[in-house]
């Protein structure tokens, strides 16, 4: 296999099509090609279709305590392993129901990043190094702990804001191990010391949706109306796609009540879109934010979610690094999925309901499977 990098081809998906072609066309070796796909069928995710664990409850909430409040969003049934393969713009592999719209959990967390990244290019974040409390409307960053918190920190889940985000303390996910199952951890919920902003990894999914919360404060609009507008509608998605908030998760923002979107699906609710469009995502990505003649975001933005996290380098701003070889990465949500990106190879692969510690094996069957 050559391991010289491939000039990205500037191929644009037209909205309800994507041009096609066979692996062989595309530079892939058709039958380790099929024996990556095989893999994803054999090693289906472990969780039920309907999200309910033994004990009869959502997955999200399997390692917490009744009294911290359960479910607070919808549940959508899952479908089976899917996913496909693009090369140079072009759908070279589909397997199983692509254009099934799907939870897609932490997934969002990097939906949430792109997000910052217009407002960024909107002047509206003038520096991800400035201070969320410069521009936050209420009282959430006023206390010691939580008045030097960045947008930085925010985005590569190094803050420690410590509070209350509808309804979920912060501390119920302290102690989270993600080298250890999605959900169902024993110490997990267990309070700490609280840290200085910036000096510990945490992933905490009640700080990414103060991070939602306070995104919507700048934007003063649903931020699933953003993305579509901004992103999603330019590059041809579908418009079956849906972000679910929490059933509480209302705030009221000049005279109107509006939603504020979680970054996941571990209280039910989160984003719900199907792979074909996931993929349509990661190919902005792959070329820096560029779809045809239009810059969506900025390539400077691109490059800035892909820089590690000082502290944890397999973290950019939430995006997950160097996934399955360097200069992979990675939008990642348990159960598990991913929207997977190989610049070296101009590859977008989107991977639904695959058993988590096979990740690494279908990625590598993948990358084997490219000749050229």
């Amino acid at each position: 296999m050559s391991l010289a990098a491939r000039e990205p081809s500037v191929i644009v998906p037209p909205a309800g099509d994507w041009p096609a072609a066979t692996p062989a066309e595309a530079g892939l070796d058709p039958q380790r090609l099929d024996a990556a796909i095989a893999y994803h069928r054999a090693h289906e995710t472990r969780w039920r279709r309907d999200f309910i664990t033994d004990r009869g409850v959502f997955v999200g909430v399997a390692d917490e305590p009744d009294s911290a409040g359960g479910v607070l969003g919808p549940i959508l049934p899952r479908g089976g392993p899917s996913g496909l393969v693009v090369r140079g713009g072009r759908v070279v592999a589909e397997w199983g129901e692509t254009e099934r719209v799907e939870m897609s959990f932490s997934i969002a967390k990097s939906y949430l990043a792109a997000l910052a990244g217009v407002a960024v290019a909107r002047g509206l974040i003038r520096s991800i190094d400035d201070h969320v409390s410069d521009t936050a409307t209420d009282d959430a960053f006023a206390s010691p702990q939580n008045r030097g918190i960045r947008w930085r920190h925010f985005l590569q889940q190094t803050s420690e804001w410590s509070g209350t985000v509808f309804g979920k303390p912060d501390t119920i996910d302290h102690n989270r191990d993600l080298g250890k199952a999605d959900f169902g951890q024993t110490d997990k919920g267990v309070a700490r010391p609280m840290r200085p902003n910036g000096t510990l990894w945490e992933y905490n999914d009640v700080r990414v949706n103060r991070l939602s919360l306070s995104l919507l404060q700048l934007f003063r609009r649903p931020l699933p109306d953003v993305l579509r507008e901004a992103l999603m509608d330019p590059i041809g998605a579908a418009s079956t796609w849906r972000w679910h908030a929490y059933d509480n998760a209302w705030v009221e923002i000049d005279g109107r009540r509006l939603p504020s979107v979680p970054g996941g699906s571990h209280w039910g609710g989160g984003l719900w879109m199907s792979a074909r469009d996931h993929a349509r995502f990661g190919l902005l990505h792959l070329r820096r934010g560029r779809w045809g003649d239009v810059q969506l975001l900025p390539a400077t933005w691109i490059d800035e979610c892909r820089r590690p996290c000082a502290i944890n380098p397999e973290y950019g701003l939430l995006w997950w690094l160097n996934v399955g070889r360097p200069g992979a990465w990675a939008a990642r949500g348990a159960g598990s999925s991913l929207i997977w990106i190989d610049p070296e190879h101009d590859l977008v692969a989107v991977v639904r309901w695959i058993d988590k510690p096979h990740i690494q094996g279908f990625l590598e069957r993948l990358v084997d499977a490219v000749v050229h």
